[in-house]
């Protein structure tokens, strides 16, 4: 590798390698166990077109600051605010942002790693004939079995410890020979087999239906609820407030067209829902599957029960697992670069050290979101076990919190010419488009966002726990936070951010 591209956290050879790697990070499972669900729910493509306006107008914007921070510093989410912070002269105040938005993707690569550890399992399920003939109880019981269970809790532990040393081995062979090589391999396998997949339910599926269900035009079910979940789709879906696109930025090669690469990835996210709505629709059109079912049950007990009853369905059951597994293991190694890199440049330790020290804690938190599923559901302070306040403290609070504070430092504390400088060649048009969503849109929409879903979320604890939210006046006839959601085996309004 060239000496000049070489910076002290790392550098990619190839300018493609960040699309790949933004790709990776962008896909989660929100596009495939929440997105269907709303399209059929809010009028199908014209939730689409809403979603896509979301995306473009709203949340793209500061998608694009992200990473051209990182790419204007060539350091990790904390130097680089820094540094930004000192160059404009603002309050040291602001250098708190950096810190945050670690911790924010410390909480969410923790429990991000325990659903990867099940999907791993359900990949050897599969394949082995677990779901063979299955129907909705005995797929319960098969996750329970897995999750829930205080006796087998040891099994879940070696399923969570076998996918984190997956990530941490590829991070801990450094950006070229890990991280580079594996995108490259793992984002495009990953669209290989989910055309795969698409074929083979498009053959065997009702495709008419499942068309009509995402991309059909149904105006009648269009609401301002729609729109909710369009913008907290479209926000939580691209991984923002967690330092993820300012490392992605800094290891962009030179010459890396950014801001292009950015709309390519919008696209491939959408595309990837409803790709992943089809899928499902097509091959759960004679199945019973709940209208509004979405998250944690559709993925792990109504899919492999649907899916049990298709031709050589240990091998189908078992590839879309993999598929999940490939979905969730690059999205985890997305989060995970800003741990390391804070590691290093806080510790000045090797990229070794720093990826055992972040992978180490990232298991122990972890711990806590496994355990909340088994030898600590019936801990419940404040009517929520420990996963559930992890969760709403960095879904509800702290990513949104961050997401505000950049879009409210980029545009009211630099001046314009180091705006410019940063995003480099920009049209006066959409420089100021650019500036007032920074200055005004997006940060409305994320007080929005986030004293909503806090709103919503300690609401619905009500029903377990006579907290002091309780007694005063609840949200009644809302749907609960619209964001990528859904529930875990033993609770209802398990959030998960589909980085």
């Amino acid at each position: 590798m060239p000496a000049s591209y070489q910076t002290h956290i790392g550098m990619f050879t190839r300018k493609s390698t960040f699309l790949w790697a933004a790709v990776g990070a962008t896909v989660g499972l929100s596009n495939l166990w929440q997105f269907p669900s709303l399209a059929r729910m809010h009028g199908g493509g014209l939730f689409v077109l809403l979603y896509l306006c979301c995306l473009f107008l709203i949340t793209l914007p500061l998608m694009v600051t992200e990473t051209v921070i990182g790419a204007w510093a060539r350091q990790g989410v904390v130097r680089a605010l820094d540094g930004l912070v000192r160059r404009a002269g603002a309050a040291k105040a602001w250098m708190l942002v950096g810190r945050l938005s670690t911790v924010a993707v410390f909480l969410v690569l923790s429990f991000t790693a325990v659903f990867g550890a099940i999907a791993l399992a359900y990949v050897f399920y599969g394949a082995l004939g677990r779901f063979s003939g299955a129907g909705q109880a005995q797929a319960v019981g098969t996750l329970a079995s897995l999750v829930s269970d205080p006796d087998k809790v040891s099994v879940f532990m070696g399923w969570h410890g076998f996918f984190l040393i997956l990530v941490l081995w590829v991070s801990a062979q450094g950006v070229v020979s890990g991280l580079e090589r594996a995108f490259r391999l793992i984002v495009p396998g990953t669209l290989v087999l989910f055309l795969a997949l698409l074929a083979f339910a498009l053959w065997h599926g009702q495709v008419g239906v499942a068309f009509d269900q995402v991309l059909g035009v149904h105006p009648e079910n269009l609401t301002w609820n729609s729109l909710r979940a369009a913008l907290f789709q479209a926000f939580f879906t691209l991984g923002l407030g967690m330092g993820v696109w300012t490392i992605l930025g800094a290891y962009a090669a030179p010459g890396t067209p950014l801001k292009r690469s950015a709309v390519v990835v919008v696209l491939l996210d959408a595309l990837v829902a409803v790709l992943a709505g089809l899928v499902l629709f097509a091959v759960a059109a004679q199945s019973s599957l709940p209208a509004t079912e979405r998250g944690f049950s559709l993925l792990f007990v109504s899919l492999p029960v649907t899916l049990a009853g298709l031709p050589a369905s240990q091998f189908v059951i078992a590839s879309v697992f993999l598929l999940v597994v490939m979905v969730v293991w690059s999205t985890a190694l997305a989060l995970l670069e800003p741990l390391v890199s804070r590691v290093s440049e806080w510790t000045g330790a090797s990229r070794g050290l720093a990826v055992t020290v972040a992978g180490l804690a990232v298991w122990l938190a972890g711990l806590a979101t496994l355990f909340s599923f088994n030898l600590w559901a019936h801990y419940q302070p404040g009517g929520a076990t420990v996963f559930r306040w992890v969760e709403l403290l960095a879904g509800g609070v702290i990513i949104p919190l961050v997401a505000m504070l950049v879009a409210l430092f980029v545009g009211w504390c630099l001046t314009r010419h180091l705006s410019r400088l940063m995003l480099g060649e920009f049209s006066s048009s959409l420089f100021a488009v650019w500036r007032w969503v920074m200055r005004i849109a997006l940060p409305l929409a994320l007080v929005y966002i986030s004293v909503y879903y806090t709103a919503v979320s300690l609401t619905s604890l009500c029903d377990d726990a006579g907290a002091s939210w309780c007694r005063a006046s609840s949200v009644s006839g809302q749907e609960k936070p619209l964001s990528p959601s859904e529930s875990a085996p033993e609770d209802d309004n398990i959030l998960y951010h589909g980085v």
